[in-house]
């Protein structure tokens, strides 16, 4: 039987959408006839998981299925510029009895604003920020890839002149990395999926592995060869040959120390701002801006010391508010008591919806994020049932939604909509 929960498992990354769906739902088959253990009642959250539709572990149902295992009692896909694997995220969490939310990450060009040439929440290049679409609801999945594909096709050029570049620099060593051949069939870009930095950084790191095998020698060459700094204890997993997440771990030691070698700039794959939040506004779903915060010493103890928002914090929410941003996404693990305290404050006084997901895109990443347990976050659990909520409604109508022009006039604080939207979310979730 375990050799059974094995393989069904290891099936939820299948190449086709219908035979992942197929083994989930051969798992939860397992659980009902009580073949296989059920996982705890969850009480955990996260509207941020990435999927192999743009760079991750996890298939849409293996996202659900793993998620649900781990103790999440909701669960949002997130991944960047990419809504193609959002149908495949709803019918597995239909499947496993997992109420679900849906959204797409995307950058954008902060021109013409007082933002402009300022660093932003994006680490690779100012005046671009990362932003999110919450909430979308499932009749304008089609126009949501309709908008996305263009920038989708404009970051491939992109990618192939920093794949490039990449080799000026690693043919020192006898190194080549083929776009089509190394990087492209990582992802799921012919299937509606992104093509990211990280998965560049993917194909190098098998590159290397492939050259120098795993452990001392492929450590060696990192630091030695390519002059990364690499911090004790992501040495200790890379001069380890049987290390289970080695690819993940040798390509998050290639992003902190050597993307600023081969990056090019976004530009043409970034709509401005405007255009981002009139598009959201137009299919129904909520514009949110990502708050990073400066780092000084890193909570988590894995990020260096960097400046983003923190010192033009007021302004910027300002900003956001007045082109029209309905929400404010932010990772509870990430930041201190008092940034955290800074930016809920920021959120309430300019009527920001408040949104919370931890970014899962490595296989070392746990889906839960324990800070939640805090009672000053407990707002956080009760916003993804208000997203779910927002969803089913606008799912239904259009107008139903919780920013649409009809609700706003109905009820014109968000304070007010929070448990209209929560009670709809919860019914949802007992259908």
């Amino acid at each position: 039987m375990y050799q059974d929960i094995f393989l069904l498992e290891k099936q939820l990354n299948n190449p086709a959408a219908a035979e992942r769906l197929a083994a989930l739902e051969a798992l939860i088959g397992l659980e009902r006839r009580g073949l296989m253990e059920m996982p705890a009642a969850g009480r955990y959250v996260n509207n941020h998981i990435h999927t192999i539709y743009s760079f991750s572990p996890y298939s849409p149902s293996a996202a659900v299925y793993f998620a649900r295992k781990a103790g999440l009692v909701t669960a949002g896909i997130m991944d960047h510029d990419a809504v193609g694997g959002c149908g495949e995220f709803i019918k597995a969490g239909g499947i496993a009895g997992l109420p679900v939310t849906m959204g797409f990450a995307l950058r954008v060009k902060m021109r013409g604003t007082p933002l402009y040439g300022r660093t932003l929440n994006n680490p690779d290049q100012p005046s671009v920020a990362y932003v999110a679409a919450h909430g979308i609801p499932h009749q304008k999945l089609a126009d949501c890839d309709s908008f996305l594909a263009p920038f989708r096709a404009h970051r491939n050029i992109r990618n192939r002149r920093m794949t490039e570049k990449i080799n000026t620099i690693i043919s020192a060593w006898d190194l080549c990395l083929d776009f089509d051949r190394d990087i492209l069939p990582l992802s799921r870009y012919g299937d509606g999926g992104s093509v990211t930095e990280r998965h560049i950084l993917c194909g190098l790191a098998s590159t290397i592995i492939a050259a120098y095998g795993r452990g001392t020698k492929t450590l060696g060459f990192i630091k030695n060869e390519l002059g990364i700094a690499v911090p004790e204890k992501v040495a200790g997993f890379l001069a380890d040959p049987d290390n289970p997440h080695y690819v993940y771990d040798l390509l998050g030691a290639l992003k902190s120390g050597f993307v600023r070698r081969f990056y090019i700039d976004a530009d043409a794959e970034c709509p401005d701002v405007d255009e981002f939040v009139g598009f959201a506004k137009d299919i129904g779903a909520i514009s949110a801006y990502a708050y990073l915060g400066d780092i000084t010493d890193s909570v988590t103890g894995d990020k260096k010391a960097q400046k983003f928002e923190d010192d033009f914090l007021d302004e910027l929410f300002a900003v956001i508010r007045q082109r029209g941003f309905q929400a404010v996404t932010y990772m509870p693990s990430r930041n201190t008591p008092a940034q955290l305290r800074r930016v809920m404050a920021l959120c309430e006084q300019y009527e920001l919806f408040q949104i919370s997901g931890e970014d899962i895109n490595t296989s070392r990443q746990s889906f839960i994020c324990p800070a939640l347990d805090n009672p000053e976050f407990r707002h956080l659990n009760t916003a993804t049932w208000v997203l779910i909520g927002h969803e089913t409604a606008a799912s239904k109508n259009i107008d139903d939604g919780m920013f649409s022009d009809k609700t706003v006039k109905k009820y014109p604080s968000v304070a007010d909509r929070i448990p209209a939207y929560e009670a709809i979310g919860r019914s949802a979730g007992r259908e």
